[in-house]
This record gives C-alpha cells, structure tokens and sequence, in this order.
C-alpha cells in the first residue's frame, strides 16, 4: 500500500503578491507556499499557523478553508492530500531563524509564480493561487467535521480537489 502524506498550507496574499518559500527538497531548490504536517494536540489550522511562521518569520491568522487537495506523484505514485487554509498576514520576524532546507523567503504575483512553474514543488502551488484567486474559499468550520481526518477519511476524500 502507497502512504498517504497528510500536510496543512496557507495562502497568504499581500498587495497581489503570494507569499512562497523557496526551499530544497530531495536536493533540488523549489517553490512552494508554507506549510507541513500537523503534529499531535494541534489542529490543522493551528499547524498552518505554525508552520507559516516556522518556514517564513510570517505571523498569520487563518481565516477560511480554501480546499482539501490531492497529488499522485507521477513516477512514485505516493499520495499528498493537502489541506489548504485562506490567512491573513499579522507581522514579519525578519530576524527569525527559519527551519532547515529554507533558503529564501519571497513574494510573486501569480504571474511571476507561472513563470517559474517548472521550479514549483508540486501542480498543488499553481492549482491553489487559481482557486484561491477564483474565490473558491468556505468557513473553516468545514473542515472541523472532517477532523480528525484520520477517523473521517471518506468524507475527507469526497471532498478533495483532485490536482
């Protein structure tokens, strides 16, 4: 059986630009919006949050649910469903230490985002700014009765946007 790798993102917009990562994965710089897994006693929400903060010294407050996503990687066939959150930008610690494997912090415009499609970790990056930006948001309170995913993977997977 193929795993199944459960990960959290936010979307953080500021003055048309997107909020992006740049970090290495399997030895390679890529792109990629904050995000990671959740860790045991949090909530999705407050994984985004953290994560947001750990990889980019941005302190965010969720907001809404953007979607549930779900990537095949083409040649390994593993599974990535991503849960992705709507926040909004409170504050920069520019002087934060970032986690390991974060080489920069940036901010593109969708347009500067496509342009460098070919660098972007995963089709989610792209797929989420469009939703995102098409207003495909809902109430967070959505996803609370899918939690925990774990024990509600159906109805998780019924609503997953396939990427």
């Amino acid at each position: 059986m193929i795993p199944t790798d459960l990960t959290v993102s936010a979307i953080v917009e500021n003055d048309g630009q997107f909020l992006i990562v740049e970090e290495r994965s399997s030895g390679v710089i890529v792109f990629n919006q904050p995000g990671g897994h959740i860790e045991s006693g949090e909530s999705p929400e407050q994984a985004a949050e953290r994560e947001t903060l750990e990889e980019s010294g941005c302190i965010i407050n969720v907001t809404e649910l953007l979607g549930v996503y779900l990537w095949i990687h083409p040649q390994t066939r593993r599974n990535f469903l991503r849960i992705v959150y709507v926040a909004d930008l409170l504050s920069k610690d520019q002087k934060r230490k970032l986690d390991d494997g974060i080489q920069a912090v940036h901010w593109f415009t969708r347009s500067e985002l496509r342009a460098r499609r070919r660098d972007l970790r995963t089709p989610m990056v792209m797929r989420v700014i469009d939703d995102y930006l098409a207003g495909k948001h809902e109430p967070v309170a959505k996803m609370a009765s899918l939690l925990p995913v774990q024990q509600h993977v159906q109805e998780a997977l019924a609503n997953v946007n396939l990427v």
